[in-house]
């Protein structure tokens, strides 16, 4: 796994430079050398940033904002040379970008670790800190993903002598089951022995495993977390970053040009562009109401994929053949739906979220970022989660009975597909998780390559022009759009593999496997096909820290109440231990009679623990007991833990802080002024 990658950079004591102690700094002598590229890069970027082109007073200053009024076009910093390895050169002698991309940046090392000081080197602690987090994360996701696939591997080995499914299958024509839909529209009864394979299937995502793998999956987030600190403050003391902080951010250069007066900043004394507070607030809490209207949206959008699922099961359930795949017919066709329109509506929004941003008139480019953050994020998680929690939590829970169905637009409300919503949420799962993964990866590879060959044609006219300088070679690749969609993909994905891993363990397994490719394919994008960016500091990965908590801490709360309310795991146990140990007549016991008065032509079946009267049965009020309770205890069990592994792993290592105070002296005594000794 480890790879000995060429020039490593060395890595040396380091401390606050100061011009006054030159000479005592390392490798001073050699002006050419003793500041990096990116260091340099740094420095220019600075220096372009402040300079004033015109009226200070009305905030002329800076590259940003001569871009912004398209008086430059681009302005980047230089690639290393060219990224194509020339054949019979010693690695030593590569430039940094090849260096990369030969050991990095291509298929072939897919299994090595990362090269993380020469990314940082190259790219600067930004870039280099989210790939520092990506392999991290992408590592964390292999004993996630083994668990997972030994979860799913018992519930293979057991599935055919599941007492359950067993009974549904050799019941022949002993339960006569309530037609899907109404029998005026032409639906049929139906045995409930036709859905043996499904019953099976559902084993397969229903089974003691997955409770067990819920536990251990909420244990593993909370560690991942903590342990990601730990891990973020070595790189942080590593690259010197620790003690990093953004000194008062200039104005955004797009906000220099639109801000409608001026006033001193009460900090630096400098008399810059102002926006009115309350007129800015005013504006947040506009673009607030429409990220609302477009949830709003979202929820109308998935009431109309039901409201297809509910119509396109009706013509199937007439059809003998396709009867006892109906519902999952419909399902799965229904996800495929929901995944287009959760794409389509994800576009639309981020446009419509950075126009909206731009508008509010944000100062800085942090709060620009962390109210874009905030919006999308949102958004996309409502999204992409909520059809997930309705199969979750709602479908199925509010149907009713013969003779007393509830209607929704003159539509029976839908039931459960046969094999139950677990089975339904594992398929919903599939679609919308690996379907956004495929289409993100071809994404990444086709849409740089088409920008990158408009953007030559534009330069070139299409013709070869022979030799082209450094400066041209590089604007001909894609503008970098920065760190944004990589950390929103990999933390929606964060979200598919907690907080419904009960309901498909096999999810971390794909997330490990889009990892591999993900991590080698921002590699490649970043090497060959976009600009080089300005090499960013930063010592964590920010806000995004806080949103991986906050869905760590959903995912209890999700897993606890999906074994509780939508797997058989409880209505079997307390079954067991009521009955019969060995699930006996399970089957009998859970489906209730229609009532007499169901306006059905014959006696039938169905799901739900009543009696002959559709009243609620006492069993069921002991089973809502259990399953409130069994929320509760999980919940403070798993937080419990989570609290004891939060206090039990420092944030900081204890041999990394013996070892930043040792340093931290070291520095104070080589950079101290040598005293003559004095005579008393």
């Amino acid at each position: 796994m480890k790879i000995d990658v060429p020039n490593k950079p060395l890595d040396f004591m380091t401390c606050t430079f100061k011009r006054s102690k030159l000479n005592k700094f390392l490798g001073s002598e050699n002006k050419d050398t003793f500041f990096s590229n990116t260091d340099r890069t740094r420095v220019v970027h600075e220096i372009l940033a402040s300079t004033t082109y015109g009226k200070r007073k009305r905030a002329e200053v800076g590259i940003d904002r001569l871009l912004e009024e398209d008086i430059f076009q681009a302005a980047y910093p230089l690639h290393d040379g060219p990224d194509v390895i020339p054949p019979n050169v010693q690695d030593e002698d590569l430039n940094k970008r090849q260096v990369l991309k030969k050991y990095w940046a291509r298929w072939g090392v897919w299994y090595k670790y990362q090269p993380l000081d020469h990314i940082r080197e190259y790219f600067g602690e930004k870039i280099g800190i989210y790939f520092a987090w990506l392999g991290f994360y992408t590592g964390w996701l292999l004993p996630a993903s083994i668990i997972g696939v030994l979860v799913f591997l018992y519930g293979v080995a057991t599935m055919f002598s599941y007492e359950p499914a067993r009974q549904i299958c050799e019941s022949g024509g002993d339960f006569l089951m309530c037609p899907l839909c109404d029998e005026a529209i032409g639906c049929t009864f139906w045995n409930i022995s036709d859905i043996c394979l499904q019953a099976q299937i559902t084993y397969l995502f229903d089974n003691p495993g997955t409770v067990f793998y819920a536990v251990f999956m909420s244990f593993w987030a909370v560690s991942f977390l903590e342990y990601w600190k730990r891990k973020q403050a070595s790189l942080a003391h590593h690259w010197d970053v620790m003690d990093f902080e953004e000194e008062e951010e200039r104005p955004r250069p797009q906000f220099a040009a639109r801000a409608p007066m001026m006033e001193k900043n009460a900090i630096t004394g400098i008399t810059e562009p102002y926006f009115p507070e309350d007129t800015r607030k005013r504006r947040w809490l506009t673009g607030i109401g429409v990220l609302c209207g477009m949830v709003v949206l979202v929820l109308i959008f998935m009431l109309g994929v039901i409201l297809y699922r509910v119509l396109i099961s009706i013509p199937l359930s007439k059809n003998d053949l396709l009867r006892p795949n109906a519902q999952s017919i419909a399902s799965m066709t229904g996800a495929c739906v929901n995944l287009v329109l959760i794409m389509a509506l994800g576009q639309v929004y981020q446009r419509l979220a950075g126009i909206l941003n731009d508008w509010e008139m944000h100062r800085t480019q942090t709060e620009y970022e962390d109210n874009l953050t905030f919006k999308v994020f949102v958004f996309q998680f409502m999204n992409f989660f909520s059809s997930i929690f309705y199969i979750a939590f709602f479908k199925g829970k509010f149907v009713g009975y013969p003779g007393n169905y509830v209607y929704i637009f003159g539509l029976r409300n839908e039931d459960c597909a046969n094999g139950g919503c677990l089975v339904e949420l594992a398929q919903q799962l599939v679609v919308i998780m690996i379907g956004k993964q495929m289409i993100n990866n071809c994404q990444e590879v086709a849409v740089p390559k088409l920008k990158q060959f408009i953007q030559r044609w534009k330069m070139r006219g299409g013709a070869d022009k022979g030799d082209v300088s450094r400066w041209e070679e590089d604007y001909e690749l894609v503008e970098n759009e920065g760190l944004f969609e990589e950390y929103l993909e990999m933390i929606i994905q964060f979200g598919f593999i907690t907080v419904f891993v009960a309901a498909f363990p096999l999810a971390p397994l794909f997330a490990l496997l889009n990892n591999w490719i993900e991590i080698r394919l921002d590699g490649a994008k970043y090497i060959s096909e976009v600009r080089r960016s300005v090499a960013d500091r930063a010592q964590d990965i920010g806000v995004w820290y806080d949103i991986l908590e906050f869905i760590a801490q959903m995912a209890v709360i999700s897993n606890a109440f999906l074994i509780a309310f939508t797997s058989e795991f409880l209505p079997r146990q307390m079954y067991k231990y009521q009955y019969e140990w060995d699930l006996h007549g399970y089957i009998d016991f859970q489906l209730a009679h229609s009532p007499n008065n169901s306006g059905l032509s014959k006696p039938c079946r169905y799901k739900d623990f009543r009696d002959d009267e559709g009243n609620l049965t006492k069993f069921y009020y002991q089973l809502l007991a259990v399953r409130l309770g069994f929320v509760i205890l999980f919940e403070h069990f798993v937080f419990g833990v989570g609290r004891l592994i939060d206090f039990a792993v420092p944030d900081v290592p204890e041999s990394l802080e013996v070892k930043i105070k040792r340093e931290a002296y070291m520095a104070k005594q080589a950079l101290q002024e040598v005293q003559a000794p004095q005579k008393f």
